[in-house]
């Protein structure tokens, strides 16, 4: 039996303080939530036990006295399912990091969890955050530690989030562990931004001209080509086809949309098959310019990530386990699971990601001096932070050759369009001279 001091406060709102004896952390929580009390900390010691029973109200009379705001809550928390948070509104993963850099900052001030949950749940401006945030304020006062109230929850949180809170929870390191938690979902989301920025500009052009293509097919052009009926023999070549183009979009447009959404599903259910997300991964990765910005952002993922977990004390073998479903490529992720089984039967990291030819031989290098010096989780967050400015590089010269070539496209096409107008006027206004 362990001993626990714990403070914790009472059906009435009083602060008590005491010690329990249990066999671990786990059961002496259950045992002062079965006297009555919230705890608020609990912590080993050496002192004796004492009778936390005779202190503690009977759970008829705690269950009559308690506050009507944390009956509310406790209901709701028993019963609370994702799909009853996701009825309160849509919960950003910006919010999420936000939330998970506030409760580190609170727990490195020595604040309680409890104290800390309580105060972001209030505070929280987003209905469906602060909803979720006092569940899990329910489920950590009715016993449970904080990673099984997040486990209820893989939406928000998913199992790479639990696992490192669960880590940190063991080694007594949580607020440490939420920081670097809070750091790895703060730089994948500056990168999520600046490739977003990036796109935005080039997918304006591509949809406006798009747009605008076929605004002038169905709307504006059958009426000039009003004119031209009868004339279908004398007039030229890019005007003929443009005419059959504008009147097979005005004439098929309901056959072209069942189509276009036919190929638009099927498309989507291949890549999301097992066999077809793998080809479709690993053809991305082959693409002359795109190919490496999708390497580059799963290798990035992948580094940042196992270092992360590493550092945060998790076993190898657990973290590559849990990388697997984050790297965002199926085709890496075929790979890391074959890593992972080479490294259970006793090969190094470095040995099993050489063979793969996934990875640049630099990169193995970092990651084997990494092994041999014992600094593994450093060297990885190093080769992170290479993978990440590749990332960066890549995609604005990509971005900055885009663009140029979208606006010479959709020039092309309006030019198009207005010399094959002008064409039959030209040779009109010869006949009449």
């Amino acid at each position: 039996m362990v001993a626990f001091k714990y403070d914790a406060k009472d059906a009435l709102g009083k602060t008590v303080q005491g010690v329990v004896e249990a066999q671990d952390r786990r059961l002496a929580l259950k045992e002062l939530e079965r006297s009555g009390y919230f705890p608020l900390s609990l912590n080993p010691c050496d002192e004796p036990s004492k009778e936390i029973a005779k202190e503690a109200p009977k759970p008829k009379e705690a269950a009559t006295k308690e506050a009507p705001k944390e009956k509310i809550q406790k209901k709701s928390s028993e019963g609370t399912q994702a799909s009853d948070v996701r009825s309160k509104g849509r919960i950003k993963r910006k919010e999420v990091t936000a939330f998970t850099r506030e409760l580190a900052t609170l727990l490195s001030a020595s604040i309680p969890i409890p104290q800390a949950l309580e105060g972001l749940g209030d505070q929280e401006e987003n209905e469906a955050l602060s909803f979720l945030i006092h569940d899990l304020l329910s489920g950590v006062r009715r016993g449970e530690t904080y990673s099984e109230a997040l486990s209820r929850h893989p939406r928000q949180f998913p199992t790479l989030y639990t696992s490192m809170v669960r880590v940190g929870e063991e080694s007594g390191q949580l607020a440490q562990v939420l920081s670097d938690l809070a750091d790895l979902m703060e730089g994948e989301d500056e990168i999520r931004s600046e490739v977003m920025g990036a796109v935005a500009y080039p997918a304006f052009v591509l949809g406006m001209g798009v747009i605008t293509t076929i605004v002038l097919m169905t709307v504006v052009l059958p009426q000039i080509f009003e004119m031209f009926v009868g004339m279908e023999d004398v007039l030229p070549l890019p005007t003929k086809l443009l005419m059959q183009f504008s009147n097979f979009l005005q004439t098929q447009w309901i056959s072209i949309s069942v189509v276009t959404l036919a190929v638009i599903f099927g498309f989507r259910t291949f890549i999301k098959s097992p066999t077809g997300s793998i080809l479709w991964d690993a053809w991305k990765l082959r693409l002359p310019l795109l190919g490496p910005v999708f390497s580059a952002s799963a290798l990035g993922r992948f580094t940042r990530t196992l270092g992360t977990l590493t550092r945060s004390g998790v076993s190898l073998l657990p973290a590559l386990e849990i990388v697997r479903g984050t790297v965002g490529n199926s085709k890496v992720a075929e790979g890391i699971a074959t890593v992972t089984e080479d490294t259970r039967g006793g090969d190094s990291l470095a040995n099993p990601l050489k063979r793969l030819e996934l990875f640049p031989p630099t990169m193995v290098q970092m990651i084997s001096v990494g092994e041999e010096t014992g600094q593994l989780d450093s060297m990885l967050l190093r080769v992170a932070d290479i993978q990440e400015r590749h990332l960066r590089r890549r995609t604005n010269t990509l971005i900055s050759l885009l663009a140029p070539v979208l606006i010479l496209v959709v020039g092309a096409l309006v030019g198009f369009i207005v010399i094959a107008l002008l064409l039959p006027i030209f040779k009109m206004s010869q006949l009449v001279g």
